[in-house]
């Protein structure tokens, strides 16, 4: 019954984390000393970036990198934290599905261990009952053999012979 509602909630959470996004993004680039720090952000992921595909199609990697103008490093980082923002929302509740499917599996591996232990007990209390019988039918057969009775009840039949042949029967 809960699950379905921490299904749908995880999901109302990483839906309405896009528009909040969008609006971390349209503010980070108004405000004057946090567009300072997103614009060398994005500056240097850009060296980064094309550093990386320099290298990985086989271009010269020393050569001088332009910078991006202002406006596209903004917009370049207010992209980069709006992602960010969504993909740490999404792993935030990645983990905590994680943990509460951890902690459900915790519970039933605790109610299976209650259960084996349970029949491990009753097996016992059963092997116990069993010797107790194995005994009383020792005592009883005792009994009657010290009364003179093995011949009339033979409680311990010995193979049977066929008189014709001599032989033993099954």
């Amino acid at each position: 019954m809960v699950l379905p509602f921490l299904k749908l909630g995880t999901l109302v959470l990483k839906t309405l984390s896009k528009p909040i996004a969008g609006r971390l993004k349209k503010e980070a680039g108004l405000h004057p000393r946090f567009r300072q720090l997103i614009v060398s952000m994005a500056q240097a992921n850009h060296r980064l970036t094309t550093t990386m595909q320099r290298r990985i199609y086989g271009h010269a990697t020393d050569v001088e990198i332009r910078p991006l103008n202002e406006e596209k490093a903004v917009q370049a980082a207010v992209d980069l934290i709006g992602e960010l923002f969504v993909f740490s929302v999404a792993g935030v509740a990645l983990i905590f599905e994680v943990q509460r499917s951890s902690r459900s599996e915790a519970k039933k591996e605790e109610l299976r261990k209650q259960e084996m232990e349970g029949l491990r007990l009753r097996d016992e209390q059963l092997a116990g009952e069993v010797e107790c019988l194995k005994q009383k039918l020792e005592e009883i057969e005792q009994l009657a053999r010290a009364r003179g009775l093995a011949g009339v009840f033979n409680l311990r039949q010995a193979p049977a012979e066929d008189s014709k042949s001599g032989k033993k029967l099954a």
